[in-house]
């Protein structure tokens, strides 16, 4: 165990050596010469006398980076440990493996978890973002989370930013209603935040559970006695216990880069549609067909919804009443007749400009505004099942809601590259000490081969299942609780006050996340 031990402390001590840095580097400027440079051709088509919108896009873009930065101190972290603590792989070698599949996980990421968190936020400041509430409103929530996970790090806790975004999420939304002197509660869509919330808090019970029986059925069906041996000086395992290991860390990390690096990129997508709407509040990839087959189920849609208005309904702004719909939840007569009259609206006006490329550059904030309250009326009616409407009508408004999304809910290449950049340096940065906490500091003895593939493949399956569902899981909470899972079944032993830490962190990082956000969002506020 001493030899293991001073092995390992070896390994973590060496420097990545000069040809390693030299090659990430490489690959690190690349990628950035490619953000840049997509990102400067993209604002080519932005004409401002003022340079302001610049200057508060840039400290935006490095803000929230920043935060993707301290996410890679954390939860990419988690992905190497057990391969670095099994001799699997180099450390070194590890974090830039892990960090490669981070990066394809990132690319191939769907979106689906990015918007989920933004549906959380106040509808109103999501469509005043570019406003100086909006900018509060970002900044608040990003440097809430950076502070959160940078104290967690020192301390080396593997506490979670999924955690620490989703409450310093609901920090703001409650104080932005506070502000505005109406219900706290009334400015987080708490279904949403309920379903978010119990994939966070299900999903550590979900990987000790999974990890404990899995061992268990590992050991009543693989009868290698090497699978269930600590390692040995800094011999690797058996070539096939390599491979699995290897391929566990390469799938966690994978899936880590599809469900994690969208947190950022929502935020981000929000910074530039708020900034420079011109270029990013509606997709540019939209062809004239799609536009064209936007116009047809626009009035289609508008059809459907004629159905259920009711004849005594009137208004007088149907925006305004379908964004009050979205904040209160309030569904009344005259909720469907705004909502019809903003789809056949928005259909109208994209078939008098033929393509949603040629909307006016003054109107694109506003059109896509009016997109964005029509898709979250539309769930939020299917959600809550109000009014009743038939399946064919449904399937009809889903199909219309698809397009929307097509045209709003986009994230460029440029942006998985910046935010796959910023995590895979805050990986190289800061991955010690977490690896260590995961490593050595939650059982009494060291990981066996088969705690280490176990542990890797619960949290790959649970997070990539979560990342089909469009749930954000932590990273931290699902692996750190598998290795807890597998110490119990092995009888290792676990070390309670490591596990008593990173509960204390877990409990603690709602609060802290909300009351740092929100105060910091008043501050911006009242500052700004």
């Amino acid at each position: 165990m001493a030899t293991a031990s001073s092995v390992l402390d070896q390994k973590l001590s060496r420097s990545p050596g000069r040809l390693g840095m030299l090659i990430f580097g490489a690959v690190f400027l690349v990628g950035i010469l490619y953000a840049g440079s997509s990102l400067l051709r993209d604002l080519g088509t932005v004409h401002s006398e003022s340079i302001l919108p610049y200057v508060l896009l840039g400290v935006a873009l490095l803000v929230a980076l920043g935060f993707e930065f301290v996410n890679g101190f954390h939860d990419t972290a988690n992905a190497v440990a057990t391969v670095i603590y099994t001799h699997s792989l180099e450390p070194h070698i590890a974090v830039v493996w892990s960090g490669f599949w981070n990066f394809l996980g990132v690319l191939a990421s769907s979106g689906l978890v990015a918007f989920a968190i933004i549906s959380l936020l106040p509808v109103e400041l999501i469509l005043q973002v570019g406003s100086k509430a909006g900018f509060a409103m970002v900044f608040a929530l990003l440097v809430a989370a950076i502070i959160w996970n940078l104290g967690t790090w020192w301390f080396g806790l593997p506490a979670s930013s999924s955690h620490t975004l989703i409450g310093s999420v609901i920090g703001v939304g409650i104080a932005n209603q506070l502000i505005n002197g109406r219900s706290g509660t009334s400015g987080v869509d708490w279904g949403q935040a309920k379903n978010i919330g119990w994939s966070l808090l299900l999903s550590p019970v979900v990987g000790f559970g999974c990890a404990f029986l899995l061992l268990l059925a590992a050991k009543a069906l693989i009868k290698d006695a090497k699978l269930y041996t600590a390692p040995e000086g800094a011999e690797p395992p058996p070539f096939y216990i390599r491979c699995l290991l290897i391929l566990t860390c390469t799938g966690v990390s994978f899936f880590h880069g599809s469900n994690d690096g969208q947190k950022g990129m929502g935020l981000i997508m929000l910074i530039l549609i708020g900034t420079v709407p011109t270029a990013y509040a509606l997709n540019h990839a939209v062809t004239f067909k799609d536009s064209q087959d936007f116009i047809a189920v626009s009035i289609q849609a508008a059809d459907t919804l004629t159905k259920y208005v009711d004849p005594n309904a009137s208004v007088a702004d149907a925006h305004d009443d379908v964004t009050a719909y979205i904040r209160d939840k309030n569904f009344t007569a005259n909720t469907m007749l705004a909502l019809r009259t903003l789809v056949s609206d928005i259909g109208n006006e994209t078939a008098l400009y033929k393509e949603m490329k040629n909307i006016p550059n003054d109107r694109v904030r506003n059109f896509r505004n009016d997109l964005y309250i029509i898709s979250e009326a539309l769930r939020l009616m299917k959600k809550n099942g109000q009014p009743a409407i038939s399946a064919a009508d449904a399937a009809i408004l889903a199909n219309y809601k698809k397009h929307i999304d097509h045209s709003t809910r986009f994230i460029p290449l440029w942006v998985k590259v910046a935010v796959a950049m910023a995590l895979g340096l805050g990986t190289m940065v800061g991955w010690k000490r977490i690896v260590v906490t995961v490593g050595e500091k939650i059982g009494k003895s060291h990981l066996t081969y088969a705690q280490g593939a176990v542990a890797e493949i619960t949290a790959m399956a649970t997070i990539g299942a979560a990342d089909g569902f469009g749930l954000p899981v932590s990273t931290t909470h699902v692996l750190s609780s598998g290795i807890a899972g597998t110490m119990a079944a092995n009888h290792s032993g676990i070390q309670w006050s490591t596990v008593r830490n990173l509960a204390l962190a877990w409990v603690l990082t709602l609060p802290v996340a909300m009351l740092l956000s929100g105060s910091l969002f008043w501050l911006f506020r009242r500052t700004f």
